[in-house]
């Protein structure tokens, strides 16, 4: 930390970036985003720090999720509100079941680059520039829209806040209402396949609801019956963007990347001398890093070194990205060794990334009991090793698409074609999502017992 500087990491090499041909348009855009306020403050942040800090201690969870990469295109009210809605629907229902605090941390409000497998991508034997999401670069397969933009950083500013500004709106403003959250989840129900299998945990929420209103607590005298935090979250890609973002905090006089609450590494980029892990080493937010099957134990507490030098609960934030397939021979050795060597983090699970795969449709999917195999697997190995199961980190759409298989209503192959919508990655789609919430309630509740 001594040498590190808010430039610092571009002394480092760096992957997963842009060629910008125009420098000078690039660095005008990072001047002007420098000089723009800031899209959250450090108290939020802080807080934040602190209920993760509580989960690292074994007491709360971490709900975290949102679309794969969010689009300038569908930018919209309706968007954001139905994945605002489905992320408390989760949360109220995983707070009941697992008797515990369920901070809610959406992928949403930054979330607009993405990593990609190669530079290029080729078409009818015509090679472009890959998209990397829509900060950088437009989907369309065309010279023009595949060449990175620097203006675009701009519109992903703007839109970012808007979409914050309707978030605090519906967070504060009586959508975040509990009866109302659980009405939604009654009404999930009445048309699902496994209704009864749902029905009492929905019920029992009720009647608690209904019970606290007979002695007197109401969303007209107790605000925690009708607002909600929410935190927002996004994979710092582009390093040009978080360091035009990031500020010093007049109360503290450290640094906070103030484009989002939470900021986390990618599998791709968590190189311990590179750029990435260079500029998070500085930044006082809570981070986190994506732990693939392939980290090994010497080079994990390296990592977590690097990131939380000074152990501190809270600071850093471990998302396995495993598949079901690798999770259960991997995932053990690194908790005991993290535990072992005393470290403070949290551990959440990402069960999308590792069981992606192509349908014989020729479309990208995931499957859901693939899904739901990994964060059963995820809590099992928690238990057996003695430590904290501590959240789970969804790609996911409050909207009804198509993109993974399987669940209630057994989205087929076949099905994928009538509402694929994703740019990247295939998202849990609202029925999915809650689906899963009443299934990894049982496993929260297992873990609390």
């Amino acid at each position: 930390m001594a040498n590190w500087r808010i430039d610092s990491w571009r002394d480092k090499p760096i992957l997963q970036q842009p060629t910008y041909n125009d420098k000078a348009q690039l660095n005008d855009v990072e001047s002007k985003l420098a000089s723009y306020p800031p899209l959250v403050f450090a108290e939020e942040t802080r807080q934040l720090y602190k209920q993760l800090g509580d989960i690292a201690m074994g007491h709360g969870f971490l709900l975290q999720g949102g679309d794969c990469a969010e689009s300038f295109n569908e930018f919209n009210a309706p968007k954001i509100r139905d994945t605002f809605k489905v992320i408390l629907q989760m949360a109220v229902v995983l707070t009941f079941a697992g008797r515990c605090p369920v901070t809610k941390v959406a992928r949403m409000a930054g979330q607009y680059a993405k990593p990609r497998s190669a530079d290029l991508e080729e078409i009818n034997g015509v090679a472009l520039p890959s998209y990397r999401g829509d900060i950088i670069n437009s989907f369309e397969f065309t010279k023009e829209a595949r060449e990175p933009d620097p203006t675009r950083m701009l519109d992903a500013y703007h839109q970012s806040a808007s979409t914050l500004n309707l978030l605090r709106a519906f967070a504060q403003g009586g959508l975040a209402d509990l009866h109302q959250v659980n009405r939604w989840n009654m009404t999930f129900l009445e048309n699902n396949p496994l209704k009864d299998k749902y029905q009492d945990l929905a019920e029992r929420i009720e009647d608690t609801l209904g019970f606290m209103g007979v002695i007197g607590l109401n969303s007209e005298n107790t605000s925690v019956l009708h607002e909600t935090s929410l935190f927002t979250s996004h994979e710092a890609l582009l390093l040009n963007y978080e360091q035009a973002l990031t500020r010093i905090d007049t109360l503290t006089g450290k640094p906070y990347n103030c484009s989002a609450h939470m900021l986390w590494i990618g599998e791709r980029t968590r190189q311990l001398d590179h750029a990435h892990v260079e500029f998070f080493s500085g930044i006082n937010n809570p981070i986190g890093v994506k732990v693939g099957p392939s980290m090994g134990e010497d080079e994990l507490i390296q990592l977590i070194d690097a990131l939380n030098p000074n152990n501190i609960p809270g600071r850093l934030t471990l998302i396995t990205r495993m598949g079901a397939d690798n999770l259960a021979n991997n995932l053990p050795r690194l908790l005991r060794r993290v535990k072992a060597e005393g470290r403070h983090v949290v551990w959440s699970s990402d069960p999308m990334h590792g069981n992606t795969f192509k349908a014989s449709s020729g479309y990208k999917t995931r499957n859901f009991d693939a899904i739901l195999r990994e964060i059963k697997q995820f809590f099992d190995a928690h238990a057996a090793e003695g430590t904290h199961a501590g959240g789970i980190h969804l790609e996911m759409t409050g909207q009804h698409v198509t993109e993974c298989t399987g669940g209630a209503y057994k989205i087929s192959d076949d099905d994928l074609a009538e509402a694929y919508k994703t740019q990247c990655d295939p998202r849990l789609n609202a029925d999915q999502v809650l689906e899963m919430a009443f299934l990894v309630a049982d496993y929260l509740k297992n873990a609390k017992v």
